[in-house]
């Protein structure tokens, strides 16, 4: 009676239709009602549109770049983040602590609010190209524009993969491995390529996939440094979009991204199934720093360490200087003491209307985490207490945001719900405020779940028994006992997804509704040229707070993880 019961649960059969509703809705009708809205708009198949873009030599050069992009940083993404790894985890490099924390600021400021960075530090009215124009006079005040700028650019901004996963792969390399090879007289160059990197050869695998799909559809670093004369696919999607003559084109365009993607996660899976890279040894010891005992060798790296901690700190401190200084520093890159102020941190907090931009990306960044956390919880949940056809095809069709870029997702949703849909009740969701909420938590979907599964598999069944022996029904267990073991992990998965969605600006600006204009926006209108000097200024006291904000969420949580680590290792030897 008790089985019949939990297997008809009006609760259970509830939430498995809301479910089942949102996926269908929101994640299989509208990419694919954007095919059809493509090939059958006009009753009958046709490929029009796909003709129509080969012949649009400006969108096909769009979709060149962004090949060319992917494959160059492919290069120089895996060349810098395993230096970087290898700077700060391998080798005995003097000051690498200190040197580590300019390589993490990639995690506190991303996207449009880091190409404000790196233009107020290489733009036409910086510093720096000031001194350049004066050495030489006849110098091009743009330099720093075109594919050099947003490979550049891109290098050293998607590096924070590497020294998130990468180094904590290094760090499980067995130490008597490279002690087995010192002792056979293998130099350290040696014991480095064929005994270190080969271990690391799943992790720089999946690297090398991500930052080649970062690559293929980069959408700030192109439109602030890559100027007309080097536009990729999703730039070229953003303007064909705003056209109604166009918007074919560019569903068209992001079609082509959305196919490439699948077939390089694919791939990728595929390889990492057929791969097998295991640590034979039984009993392994930690990983010991390695002395370069090359002199050059040891020259070399310490100056590309300390170069690239330059290169990593300059952004940073861009953004801090300037936005403690008036207008006209800004606009004309020259700094002297009496440009310093407090003036624009007293307008950004003068008004309601001032903080407009924050109040509405911290309006979504809440609610988009809070309902992708719960929605996710609730889906893995399910998973592990029903274990059959329908959930693993569940997780199965929750994994499609992974596989289909930003791009495509927006366009979908614009294609699908620019009219009303019965999916939806009849509802126009196209220009309100509720479109760019359900994108956020679309694209965060395949990330929490992933977390939130392995979270759940991680606690004890015998817990869980326990409580139902007790009495307690299924949402006192989940409430009461397996919601506060599992609280850290939320809190940490709430705290990424928060932060990825305060500045994020590729998918915002399909779907943004423009008297509800979010952060990323505002940070993309200050990079252009023809802003006003205080409205940059406004622009930077914004990304100076959110990088303090977002360094104090990111201690918060993981700070605290590392606290506690350090306790019980500290208990154990009492």
């Amino acid at each position: 009676m008790d089985t019949l019961k939990n297997k008809f649960n009006p609760v259970i059969i509830l939430l498995s239709f809301l479910i089942s509703w949102f996926v269908f809705a929101f994640l299989i009708f509208p990419n694919v009602n954007t095919i059809y809205e493509t090939f059958f708009g006009t009753g009958d198949f046709s490929l029009e549109p796909v003709q129509k873009l080969l012949s649009s030599e400006r969108a096909v050069r769009s979709i060149f770049n962004s090949i060319l992009l992917a494959v160059i940083l492919t290069c120089t993404v895996n060349f810098v983040g395993i230096a970087l790894v290898l700077i700060t985890n391998y080798f005995d490099i003097k000051g690498a602590r200190f040197l580590k924390i300019s390589y993490f600021t990639t995690l506190i400021y991303s996207g449009v609010a880091l190409n404000l960075g790196y233009k107020l530090v290489y733009g036409e009215n910086s510093p720096l190209t000031n001194l350049f124009l004066q050495l030489n006079p006849n110098g091009d005040p743009n330099w720093f524009s075109g594919l050099f700028a947003v490979t550049f650019v891109m290098t050293f901004a998607c590096t924070s993969n590497h020294v998130l996963f990468l180094s904590s792969a290094l760090k499980s390399v067995d130490y008597q491995t490279i002690e087995a090879a010192k002792n056979l007289g293998a130099s350290q160059w040696t014991i480095l390529r064929k005994v270190v990197l080969p271990t690391l050869k799943p992790t720089l695998f999946a690297l090398t996939i991500l930052t080649f799909l970062t690559g293929l559809s980069a959408t700030s670093a192109p439109l602030v440094f890559g100027g007309k004369e080097f536009e990729t696919i999703t730039p070229m999607i953003l303007t064909f979009a705003n056209s109604s003559s166009s918007k074919d084109l560019a569903t068209v365009l992001a079609l082509i991204l959305g196919v490439v993607t699948i077939i390089l996660l694919t791939f990728m899976l595929r390889s990492e199934e057929k791969g097998n890279y295991m640590s034979i040894s039984k009993t392994k010891s930690n990983l010991v720093k390695q002395k370069i005992n090359h002199k050059l060798g040891n020259v070399l790296v310490h100056l590309f360490a300390y170069g690239a901690f330059v290169i990593y700190s300059l952004p940073v401190l861009a953004i801090i200087l300037y936005s403690f200084t008036d207008s006209l520093a800004i606009s004309s890159g020259v700094l002297t003491l009496d440009s310093f102020t407090l003036d624009h941190y007293f307008l950004a907090f003068s008004s309601l209307e001032a903080l407009s931009p924050y109040l509405v990306s911290l309006g979504y960044g809440l609610a988009g985490s809070f309902l992708v956390v719960a929605f996710c919880l609730l889906c893995a949940y399910l998973m592990k207490k029903y274990n059959n056809t329908l959930t693993r095809l569940l997780d199965y069709v929750l994994m499609i945001p992974w596989f289909l870029p930003s791009t495509l997702i927006a366009v979908g949703l614009i294609v699908t719900f620019n009219t009303s849909q019965w999916i939806v009740l009849n509802q126009v969701f196209t220009g309100t405020f509720w479109l760019l909420l359900i994108g956020y938590i679309i694209v965060h979907i395949p990330f929490t779940l992933r977390i939130s599964k392995s979270t759940f598999y991680g606690i004890n069944h015998e817990i869980e028994e326990a409580a139902k022996n007790l009495g307690a029904n299924s949402f006192y267990t989940f409430i009461k006992v397996l919601l506060p073991i599992i609280l850290p992990s939320i809190a940490g998965i709430f705290a990424l997804n928060f932060i990825g969605i305060l500045p994020d600006y590729d998918l915002t600006v399909f779907l943004y509704h423009p008297l509800y204009e979010p952060l990323g926006i505002t940070i993309m209108n200050a990079t252009s040229n023809s802003v006003s000097a205080d409205t940059k200024a406004l622009t930077l006291v914004y990304t100076a707070i959110l990088m303090v904000l977002n360094t104090l969420i990111l201690t918060a949580v993981y700070g605290n993880v590392r606290f506690k680590k350090r306790k019980r290792r500290g208990g154990t030897h009492e």
